[in-house]
């Protein structure tokens, strides 16, 4: 998260040469999960330590001189439909400057949308989804600082050529409709990645529920 707070030092917070007016304030906005604790950014995760990061460029001083550190935070719930209306509701009653979340891939697009026309900066650790990628239109202004399944799918591109695995690959994953389906998302980064790379390999893929599902498929195709 301190990873995350350094980018604020680039955002542009214009001020007059030697003001002594009153401190102004930078509005951080949190969009996460107030109380899921399964999700690696739920806000009793994150909290603390943005709260120390805080603490420690109000308690030096040195590096946003004249401002006011304000943090205003509204629960995501993981809802595609619950974090952007919370998203909107930050930007009309507290004009943030940054935005930080949501994590949930399904939350952090909606979001990310209306961050892009309202010109302000998305920083979030999650968001791994391929689609994230591309930074021409919806999602120019998000800034991710945690692992992506882009990066997951240039791994096995790499583990392929090292073993020269040219001709079949086979991705198998379960995915959980229900949730922010995150294996979907991973296993995607990877066909994606594979598919670009080689255009003599052959990508096979299934999406299993049962654990005789995936035995057969493997019997079928990975050998």
């Amino acid at each position: 998260m301190v990873v995350q707070f350094s980018w604020l030092f680039l955002l542009p917070f214009p001020q007059a040469a030697g003001a002594t007016s009153p401190n102004r304030n930078i509005t951080l906005a949190v969009v996460l999960p107030e109380t899921n604790t399964s999700y690696p950014w739920a806000w009793s995760r994150v909290q603390p330590a943005l709260q120390l990061a805080l603490e420690k460029v109000e308690r030096e001083g040195r590096l946003l001189r004249g401002y006011r550190l304000q943090l205003e935070f509204a629960s995501s719930d993981c809802s595609e439909f619950t974090a952007p209306q919370h998203a909107v509701d930050l930007k009309l009653y507290h004009d943030p400057d940054v935005f930080f979340g949501p994590g949930c891939v399904y939350p952090a697009a909606s979001v990310a949308r209306f961050t892009t026309h309202w010109q302000l900066p998305l920083i979030t650790a999650g968001a791994a989804a391929y689609g994230f990628d591309d930074k021409r239109d919806h999602y120019n202004s998000t800034v991710r600082t945690g692992p992506s399944a882009t990066k997951l799918g240039e791994l096995a591109h790499q583990l392929l050529l090292h073993f020269n695995w040219s001709s079949r690959a086979a991705v198998l994953y379960h995915d959980i409709k229900s949730d922010d389906r995150p294996h979907f998302f991973i296993i995607e980064g990877i066909f994606m990645a594979l598919e670009k790379s080689y255009s003599s390999l052959q990508v096979l893929y299934k999406s299993y529920e049962s654990e005789e599902d995936a035995i057969q498929f493997m019997k079928d195709n990975a050998r």
